[in-house]
Formats: structure tokens, sequence, C-alpha cells
């Protein structure tokens, strides 16, 4: 074992760690907020709650192979591993972008006037955000299916770099796999374009609403508009991580075919951004979302609870 691939195991060992971490923490505040404190969720937390638990499975499925090729560890994947690996990173990619299509959709319905076209769906967002969400799964569940038929595993080798999905997994060339894989692609292409449409919508929203409101200081809805506008602030941070790590992924995906030779670099290059954004996601969220530091205020009464004796003298 070189000791190239050392530091490289070690910097990704520290993306999967600080990437669990985070996602999992958030998961767990959401579900406490929706079990315990049910007052403090608001509809969209459902959507950010899916997403730390995408960005779990995404970074599990990419990196953990990734983690394990460099500290030179055997493994030993037949046809049906290489395909269940190879299954479950595609289903959890379709996912992140679905999801993050979704949430922007729904917090530019949330934040449009009351006299946009828009304005008739706000009273059907919350009760369509859980069937939105089983029908993502199945979609990309069913998508995956025919691509994944087509892959052939080999037995007893090592994984080099991140590049364990076509050396672990040979794909078969076949026209309904090169077929699926174009759509998907311009599926993704069409994806993102509307996510950055919506975003550019919110931000003319935002823009509106701060020339307006500039020299009002008083409001009956100034505490839930600056709520909302929070929200759309880190929403709009989280759509830009997403944009530069999509685009630079891509970038670096398609130009690895067409490199002269093999590249550690490259390989480590593209296993950082292509798990950049659901490590960097959970603590975009935790910034600047109010209910972190209610659910933290809500943990210190619960402790004060069984000391009373600390808590009161």
């Amino acid at each position: 074992m070189f000791p190239r691939d050392l530091i490289s195991g070690f910097f990704l060992l520290s993306e999967v760690f600080i990437g669990l971490v985070g996602n999992s923490l958030l998961f767990i505040l959401y579900m406490y907020a929706f079990l315990i404190q049910p007052h403090l969720k608001k509809p969209i937390d459902m959507i950010f709650t899916h997403l730390t638990l995408v960005n779990v499975l995404s970074i599990v499925f990419r990196l953990i192979p990734d983690v394990m090729a460099s500290f030179a560890v055997k493994l030993l994947f037949h046809d049906v591993g290489c395909k269940a690996v190879l299954y479950a990173y595609s289903v959890t990619r379709g996912l992140s972008i679905c999801t993050i299509l979704l949430l922007t959709a729904f917090q530019a319905i949330t934040v449009s006037p009351t006299h946009s076209k828009w304005a008739w769906l706000k009273s059907k967002l919350e009760s369509c955000i859980l069937p939105s969400l089983l029908f993502i799964w199945i979609i990309n569940m069913c998508l995956y299916i025919p691509m994944v038929e087509n892959v052939k595993g080999q037995i007893n080798f090592t994984v080099v770099g991140s590049r364990y999905n076509t050396i672990v997994c040979n794909q078969v060339r076949h026209h309904t796999t090169m077929s699926l894989v174009t759509a998907l692609t311009i599926r993704d292409i069409l994806f993102v374009f509307v996510i950055i449409w919506t975003s550019l919508y919110m931000v003319t929203l935002l823009f509106r609403h701060n020339r307006r409101t500039r020299h009002v200081h008083s409001s009956s809805n100034s505490s839930q508009a600056s709520s909302e506008k929070k929200a759309t602030h880190s929403i709009l941070l989280l759509v830009s991580f997403f944009v530069f790590f999509y685009f630079s992924n891509t970038f670096v995906t398609f130009y690895s075919p067409h490199r002269p030779k093999n590249s550690p670099v490259l390989d480590l290059i593209s296993g950082a951004l292509s798990s950049g954004y659901p490590i960097i996601c959970p603590y975009v969220l935790m910034n600047n979302r109010k209910i972190i530091s209610k659910l933290i205020s809500s943990f210190s009464n619960f402790e004060c609870s069984f000391s009373t004796r600390g808590c009161h003298g």
C-alpha cells in the first residue's frame, strides 16, 4: 500500500464521517420534531428529512467502496453484489436531483404572491408532499432496473480509485441500456435547468420583497415572512452547491474515459465532487434554521426535567 493510497483513504474516510454525522444529526433532530415537538415542524421539513436520508444513502453507496479500495481491501463482487451497488447508487443519485427539484418547486410556490398563477396550489402543497416523495421513489427504482440487467461483475479483485462502477461492474453495450442512459441524462439536465429557473424566480421575489419593505418596519406577518425568507436563502444556497457539484462531476465523468492513462488524483477528485453535495447539505440546512435552536432548547428543558435539583437550585 502506497502513502498516496493512505492519504486518499483517510481523506475519503473523513468525508464519510463528516457527511454521516451531519446528516444523521439533522435527521434525528427532524424526527424528534415530528414525534416529540410537532408544533415546531413545518410542511417543508418533511422534504428536508427525506433529503438527509437520501444524502446518507448516497454517501454510503458512493464513498464506502472507495474507502475500502484505498485501504487495499479485497472485494468479492459477483453479479448480484455488483448490480446491487450500482443500482443503489444510481437510485439515490436520481432521488437526490428529484428531491431538490421538489424542494425548490415547493418553496417557490410557498413564497409566490397571492395574485400569482401558482397561488391556487398553496392550499394543496402539504397534502401533496408525501405522495410526491413516494412517486419519485417508485419512478427511480423502476427506471434503473433495465440498466443493471446488463451489468456483469468480476470476481475476486481489488477496486482501484473511485471507478468501482466501471471496474467492479462491466456494463454490456446494449442498445436499450445506452438509450436509457441518454434519456436519464436528458432528464437530469432538464431537471437542473428547472431547478435553476425556480431558484431565479425566488431570487426575483426576494429582491422585490426587499425593495417593497425597505421602508416598512412593522407588519402582522413580519415574523412569518422573515422565516420564509431564511428558508428561501437556505434553499438557494443548497441549489448553488448542487449545481456546482453536479456540473463539475459531470465534466469529470465525461472527461475520464478520454484521459491517456489512469489518474488516482482525478479519481479522488471525482469521488469528492460526486459526494460533496450530500456532505455539505446538512451544514447548510443547520445554518439559519430556526428549528435547530428550538430543538436544542427543548433538549435542555428535557434534561432539566430529570435534574430539577441542578436546574432549580
